[in-house]
């Protein structure tokens, strides 16, 4: 992944860390639940996308799933970042890994 993104990944996390009310232990795991939540919203994006919900209609646009699925992305990254300070390794041989066994 681009040293760009992680260096604002690192920013980031730096913020949160600088500005959280709660104990390191405590905030390492709400960045993990985070991501749940991320999900949630793509999840919702996708439904409204579909017009599915006959309450709300076509409540979102395929660019709002876009925008959601970049919200999961950044949020995984930052959890990551926040649990281990070998981030773009972890994640860099995850990838290798995937890859190698499904390509």
């Amino acid at each position: 992944m681009h040293d760009e993104a992680w260096n604002t990944v690192d920013r980031l996390v730096e913020w949160l860390d600088a500005e959280s009310p709660v104990p390191p232990e405590v905030a390492r795991l709400l960045r993990v639940l985070k991501i749940t939540e991320e999900a949630g919203e793509v999840a919702e994006a996708v439904h409204g996308a579909f017009g599915s919900n006959p309450r709300k209609g076509g409540s979102h646009t395929w660019e709002d799933v876009q925008n959601e699925l970049c919200d999961v992305i950044l949020t995984g990254m930052v959890a990551l970042a926040t649990i281990t300070p070998d981030a773009r390794e972890v994640f860099a041989g995850r990838l290798e890994h995937v890859a190698g066994r499904s390509l």
